[in-house]
């Protein structure tokens, strides 16, 4: 019996060691991994150049309490605001993190101009920004809520596309838009470019700010190093985690000068945020996400969907949409996709689940054809048989 608290349904499955697309049991077997940690692995297992930074980043400093200058993280910020919207950075440990910190600078901002009562967030219902208990009451899911009383004050929701809904709920006391530029764990649902466009006008009509949420979708997981560049729009605050880190734990909060200014010593803090081991890691991570990797992403991108919309007209009775963009994939079946992800593993194929009935594919941003190519015919051979 396992000593692990049972909060996670674990597949009878584990894994000795990793290369790139590919993970390998302790007796050998390979398999294709499309999960990738939930698209946290950007640059696949055991990369060369995170095990070199590891390597001679262990040798010097692990770990450093943020009362000090942290060179490595200076220059990890520094590199991200030359690449963004952003000014400011604060450096976190994961992705609930950041989007708990994103949560609190927004309010922060509008206390430091003396309106302290703007502090309500308008989130879309049955999104994920992640799992503490400010997060879960952001996503709206009351599956999620369950048994996690009392209900967290502050925050407000609308359904996905009912912007009605949304111009509605804001009032007085509202201080931001929170929404994942695409919805991850909700079915890999990507919000329109001319939305979010919209939204980020909105947002300026109203005087309040837009948070986009790209912990799962941004670091070059779309085709582009953030998301929200496909519409040409500037957040003002942007969560980030899993991508920047490429397997090792870093979240960050992107903003504006204009909110960072709020953002005073005493107002927030994270022991291990911005540790100089995690930053080493960080930055090399950030070499590689240059023009090469992201024309893999687009050109792997554009090949995988177009061959799963044929194999959609092949099996039309199977899969009812293709979705996403760049290697943040959806394969929404019609219905529930738990028996079609266990055979595709069966055959050597690693993807998870998501809302909706999808089946979310998440390679590394470094996928090879020929994986792409042996996933396609590992998914038409389960199409067959559960035909």
């Amino acid at each position: 019996m396992s000593a692990l608290a049972g909060n996670y349904k674990r597949k009878n499955l584990s894994f000795s060691k990793g290369k790139g697309s590919y993970l390998y049991t302790s007796s050998g077997k390979k398999y294709l991994d499309f999960i990738q940690g939930i698209a946290v692995n950007s640059l696949g297992h055991s990369n060369p150049a995170l095990n070199k930074a590891i390597k001679i980043q262990s040798r010097k400093l692990w770990h450093l309490s943020n009362a000090f200058k942290i060179p490595e993280g200076e220059r990890l910020a520094k590199r991200l605001t030359k690449r963004t919207f952003a000014d400011s950075i604060i450096f976190q440990n994961s992705g609930a993190e950041a989007t708990e910190t994103a949560i609190k600078v927004a309010r922060r901002y509008f206390y430091s101009i003396g309106k302290p009562n703007k502090n309500r967030i308008i989130c879309i219902k049955n999104s994920f920004h992640g799992r503490t208990i400010a997060a879960i009451h952001a996503s709206g899911s009351t599956k999620m809520t369950e048994g996690f009383g009392p209900k967290i004050p502050g925050f407000d929701h609308f359904k996905f596309g009912d912007h009605k809904k949304l111009k509605s709920l804001i009032n007085k006391n509202t201080a931001a838009v929170m929404i994942e530029t695409i919805m991850g764990e909700g079915g890999i649902k990507v919000i329109p470019n001319w939305c979010i466009k919209a939204i980020r006008n909105l947002c300026n009509r109203k005087g309040i700010l837009l948070i986009l949420d790209e912990v799962q979708c941004g670091i070059g997981r779309s085709g582009k190093f953030f998301a929200f560049e496909h519409a040409r729009v500037k957040p003002d605050i942007v969560p980030i985690a899993k991508g920047i880190g490429g397997g090792f734990p870093i979240g960050a909060v992107l903003m504006t000068k204009k909110i960072s200014k709020a953002m005073t010593p005493g107002t927030h803090g994270s022991t291990f945020g911005g540790n100089p081991l995690a930053m080493a890691v960080g930055n090399a991570v950030l070499d590689q996400i240059n023009k090469n990797l992201l024309n893999n992403v687009n050109k792997m991108s554009k090949y995988f969907i177009n061959k799963l919309n044929e194999m959609k007209i092949k099996y039309p009775e199977i899969i009812k949409e293709v979705r996403g963009v760049g290697l943040l994939i959806g394969l929404q079946l019609y219905n529930d996709q738990s028996k079609f992800i266990k055979k595709l593993m069966d055959n050597k194929l690693l993807t998870i689940r998501a809302a909706e009935n999808v089946i979310r594919i998440l390679p590394p941003l470094n996928v090879k054809k020929n994986e792409i190519d042996l996933a396609l015919k590992i998914i038409d051979k389960v199409c067959k048989e559960i035909k």
